[in-house]
């Protein structure tokens, strides 16, 4: 019975010095996203992509069938 005890105890530890890792690890994820958002967001928004980006939605629209 205090085998069984002991290895209880010592999953639990384990797991308690885990559970902040898990935290920070999405903390950092979640940041690089955000980063990521913001560049992607910078790129559509700049002047050139607008107009490629209007062009080809124009020449979509204006396409015969």
């Amino acid at each position: 019975m205090r085998g069984l005890v002991h290895r209880w105890t010592r999953k639990v530890r384990a797991a308690r010095r885990d559970a902040g890792m898990v935290t920070s690890e999405y903390a950092v994820g979640l940041l690089a996203a955000v980063a990521f958002a913001g560049v992607l967001y910078k790129v559509v928004t700049s002047g050139a992509v607008q107009s490629t980006l209007q062009s080809l939605v124009s020449k979509a629209l204006h396409a015969s069938f």
